[in-house]
């Protein structure tokens, strides 16, 4: 198993993406915390797979955009699994408007999950990562961080500076054996997808023809975790060709 001793945190583990990330590296050997907000059966869903698959599993709902709770989770982390060897920055909201209509709230939510989120939960996680000399963090950025997209100028904002984030904390911590890097899906079949005549034109500009599935993410972050021992302040794209 390529994640057997290794403790991984899950940002917005509950469903989508995040779900499948957190079940995938308990499939491959990882004791998993997952993260949520809101969705309480949901998450506790998440735990009991893991567990069945005979790894531990900790429920941990925080925040991610409250320092404060941040760090209470990675606390209670590191008393239950014993700290975080990699952490998934996945938890992300949209409220999408076009500039002019854009509150300064909406713009401040986004910002402050998509990216202060993952300032905090990597600040959380950092010194026991140090100290081990051993760490990977991964940033769930996305095309439209490095493509813009009309009506998300708060989540694109937020994605592309994911992606600064990523680059300067894979500079700072290189030497101590802390690889950071960032994965940029494209159009990946969440609840959040699409349908009908739009997902139809969303295709044509795909090279692959097809959206993406939420396992092709999540083998990206596995080998972002586990095989890319010379890979750090990248980011992978996982979008059919949208972006090349």
């Amino acid at each position: 198993m390529k994640l057997e001793g290794k403790t991984a945190l899950v940002t917005g583990a509950s469903r989508g993406i995040g779900r499948e990330i957190a079940l995938l590296f308990a499939e491959e050997g990882a004791d998993v915390a997952v993260n949520y907000r809101a969705r309480d059966d949901a998450a506790r869903e998440v735990v009991e797979m893991i567990e069945g698959m005979g790894r531990r599993a900790l429920l941990c709902r925080a925040d991610v955009s409250d320092s404060e709770d941040v760090r209470s989770m990675a606390k209670s982390i590191a008393g239950v699994l014993g700290g975080v060897d990699i952490l998934v920055n996945n938890a992300g909201v949209v409220e999408d408007g076009l500039l002019p209509r854009m509150s300064t709230e909406s713009w401040d939510r986004v910002v402050k999950v998509n990216l202060t989120g993952a300032f905090n939960c990597i600040k959380a996680v950092l010194p026991a990562m140090m100290r081990r000399r051993w760490g990977r963090i991964i940033n769930m950025t996305s095309v439209v961080g490095q493509l813009g997209n009309p009506g998300q100028a708060n989540y694109s904002a937020a994605k592309a500076g994911l992606i600064g984030l990523t680059r300067t904390v894979a500079r700072e911590y290189s030497s101590r054996n802390i690889l950071v890097n960032a994965i940029s899906p494209g159009y990946i079949d969440t609840e959040m997808t699409d349908g009908g005549d739009g997902l139809d034109r969303v295709k044509e500009m795909i090279p692959l023809g097809r959206v993406g599935t939420r396992r092709e993410v999540a083998q990206a972050a596995l080998f972002l975790a586990s095989d890319a021992t010379y890979t750090t302040g990248t980011v992978l794209s996982v979008s059919g060709g949208l972006v090349m």
